[in-house]
């Protein structure tokens, strides 16, 4: 009989087929061993004004996502609106009164969900007292008169 002799390209038992690397005495062998001219000049730093900086631009993507967010408060706040007349009808508030105190409710609760999102979205861009301001404070009334108006 013949015995069969292994394929040439086969490694042999005593290969395992891969070399670790070469351990260096310290890591600070493989840092270069140079010095850029920079590296010894004292760091200049400079005072920026925020009313320079660019205002950053927000992306389609970041809108859409604020305005489903938006629709969907708006859609829980109009279950809550209806859950809030029921709840003062039931305390023998005036229908018309209690319809009128929901509806504020809604209105200030969307106006200050919509100052929210927008601050999220950019806060650079929509954390302005022309932008916020109005928005929550219309929003503060409605949810003010909501309650005077829903104790008649």
């Amino acid at each position: 009989m013949q015995a069969t002799q292994p394929p040439t390209n086969a490694p042999s038992p005593a290969d395992p087929g891969f070399k670790l690397p070469e351990e260096s005495a310290s890591p600070q062998d493989s840092l270069p061993q140079t010095l850029p001219d920079t590296a010894t000049r004292p760091v200049e730093v400079m005072p920026v004004d925020p009313h320079t900086l660019p205002v950053a631009d927000t992306s389609d993507r970041d809108l859409a996502i604020g305005g489903i967010v938006f629709l969907i408060l708006i859609s829980v706040y109009f279950f809550a609106r209806g859950a809030y007349v029921h709840h003062l009808v039931r305390k023998r508030v005036a229908p018309s009164s209690a319809g009128n105190a929901g509806w504020l409710l809604f209105v200030g609760l969307g106006f200050l969900s919509a100052a929210a999102v927008l601050a999220i979205i950019n806060a650079s861009r929509f954390l302005t007292f022309a932008v916020t301001g109005p928005l929550v404070a219309v929003g503060l009334v409605a949810l003010v008169a909501s309650l005077f108006i829903g104790r008649r």
